[in-house]
């Protein structure tokens, strides 16, 4: 029998990559953004999720603003921990399967983790998060480990596809307008593409998983790098500058290390995992594509 779906934060980067591939395999679901659903509001999520009786919660709502966290930690804790927490007070009393998105900031991130870790990150790795949007976030992972049994928490990094705001995205237009751009190379990790995110997901659920798992494209760049290799597959000329962290200062420490090991996901039948450049080149392409349209 197929399952029944309700996603929250379903206007977002990732809420949005779900909702076209549930289109797309023509499934039952429900999509609710944060000005419909508020998980903070445990009365109207109750109501929601009481009537629908939605098989799988995919949770995508969540408070992304890394240096405004630094101002107002309490509303990120509100969403990213007290939100979640009534995800997982609620899914568990109805049966629900949770699917929880959490990310590398969980993680200090420091240079010395990139030798002790060189495939990066592990799910057995001890948490210890530098800012306060990182500290939010591991507040929602403790929180469902200690209410629920049946749950997915899937860690990514550098999260990026075809709606919302991100990195390639934000360079790609800088480098149809700019001789020049400035990009810090001493911050290394790897994108996960939202299409990837979901197919995996489904993948997960599909092969009746749950737990902590780790998800990211294969390979270790830096934003440089990364920059870079958008130059060099879109004909753009131009001229992206190494720096360091240093030249933008922010209000939020960023980890210089968030490589996430995902030799854990990778063992699990129908999980495709892709290097970082197949992934560029596949949302290259759709934007493009997109803008010529």
């Amino acid at each position: 029998m197929a399952s029944t779906y309700l996603i929250t934060g379903a206007n977002g980067q990732l809420g949005s990559e779900w909702v076209r591939e549930l289109n797309k395999r023509e499934s039952d679901f429900h999509a609710y953004g944060s000005d419909e659903l508020d998980i903070t509001d445990i009365n109207n999520l109750e109501t929601i999720i009481g009537r629908i009786k939605p098989d799988i919660i995919i949770n995508t709502a969540a408070y992304t603003k890394v240096d405004q966290a630094e101002d107002e930690p309490e509303r990120a804790i509100g969403v990213n921990g007290e939100g979640v927490e009534n995800l997982a007070k609620i899914s568990e009393k109805y049966g629900t399967r949770l699917v929880h998105y959490s990310t590398d900031y969980v993680f200090p991130g420091t240079m010395k983790d990139k030798f002790t870790y060189p495939e990066g990150y592990s799910e057995e790795q001890p948490t210890n998060p530098i800012n306060a949007y990182g500290k939010s976030k591991l507040r929602g992972e403790q929180v469902i480990k200690q209410i629920m049994s049946d749950y997915l928490i899937i860690r990514i990094a550098w999260l990026c596809g075809s709606f919302g705001h991100n990195f390639i995205k934000t360079i790609l237009r800088l480098g149809r307008g700019k001789k020049e751009l400035k990009v810090v190379n001493d911050q290394y990790g790897s994108p996960t593409y939202t299409n990837n995110v979901v197919l995996n997901t489904i993948a997960l659920l599909n092969a009746n998983r749950f737990g902590l798992f780790h998800l990211t494209s294969n390979g270790l760049i830096t934003w440089f790098e990364l920059a870079n290799e958008i130059m060099n597959m879109t004909g753009l000329d131009t001229n992206i500058i190494p720096v360091t962290s240093d030249e933008f200062p922010a209000k939020a420490k960023r980890p210089k290390f968030s490589k996430l090991n995902t030799n854990k996901i990778g063992a699990v039948p129908g999980v495709q995992l892709i290097d970082w450049k197949e992934g560029l080149a596949g949302l290259l392409e759709e934007l493009i594509k997109t803008s010529e349209q």
